[in-house]
């Protein structure tokens, strides 16, 4: 569960806009929680530090912050070993695209994988789990709008696909995760995860982001990832 934060560094600090967007996003989790009538814990927010450098990513570690997430593994590796070790307790999610050739660092690396998706990461997966003996959470990706350039199982497709992971692979699925095409609204993808998940036995579900996790909190998310609103507009181009 997430920390809340402690008070904000001083404003002329170069990172005090993002220990601020923190404390604001975690009022604003609060907000809708108590809206929903659903406790604060049952939500965990990732703080999505992908292409932030360690600097930036240490203030929000001292404001109290323990759950981060990262799109790519190889940019993970490079500067979140150093940052684990000064905090022990900080958990770290792999919620971009995973390839296959990299299932031996995110198993090594991660505490969650949101993007389980296709037979190959499945066996590699199983694989370095074995070999590790180390156990992420992961997720399923749903493809809720059925976007030809994105990743993740397509709706129809999603209860054969976890049934597969568990009983071909015998992976421990703990959830599901989805983005919502941008031009629609989100409710009813968040909803239609939902559904899935609820039918499969799944009780974690990563929905939401930095314009829309208010609604996905309503909808039944258990995991947010807020990028954003914490740390600022990147300004390093990512795909």
């Amino acid at each position: 569960m997430t920390q809340s934060p402690s008070t904000p560094l001083p404003a002329d600090s170069p990172h005090a806009p993002a220990t601020a967007g923190l404390a604001a996003v975690e009022n604003e989790i609060a907000q809708a929680c108590k809206e929903a009538r659903r406790e604060r814990g049952s939500v965990t927010l990732i703080a999505v530090s992908k292409t932030f450098a360690a600097d930036a990513i240490s203030p929000v570690i001292a404001a109290g912050q323990r759950v981060f997430g990262e799109n790519r593994v190889q940019e993970a590796k490079g500067k979140w070993p150093a940052l684990v070790q000064a905090s022990p307790d900080v958990k770290l999610h792999l919620i971009g695209p995973l390839q296959s050739n990299k299932a031996k660092e995110a198993v090594a690396l991660f505490d969650a994988i949101h993007s389980v998706d296709r037979a190959s990461i499945c066996e590699a997966l199983a694989k370095e789990i074995k070999s590790q003996q180390r156990l992420p959470d992961l997720f399923v990706q749903i493809n809720t709008g059925e976007e030809p350039q994105k990743a993740g199982v397509a709706p129809q497709d999603a209860d054969a696909f976890i049934a597969a992971c568990r009983d071909t692979y015998g992976l421990a699925i703990s959830g599901l995760m989805c983005i919502p095409p941008v031009d629609q609204a989100p409710a009813p993808h968040f909803a239609l995860c939902a559904k899935i998940a609820a039918r499969n036995g799944l009780k974690h579900l990563s929905m939401g982001m930095s314009a829309d996790f208010a609604v996905a909190i309503a909808m039944g998310a258990t995991h947010v990832r807020v990028g954003s609103a914490i740390f600022g507009t990147r300004t390093v181009p990512h795909n």
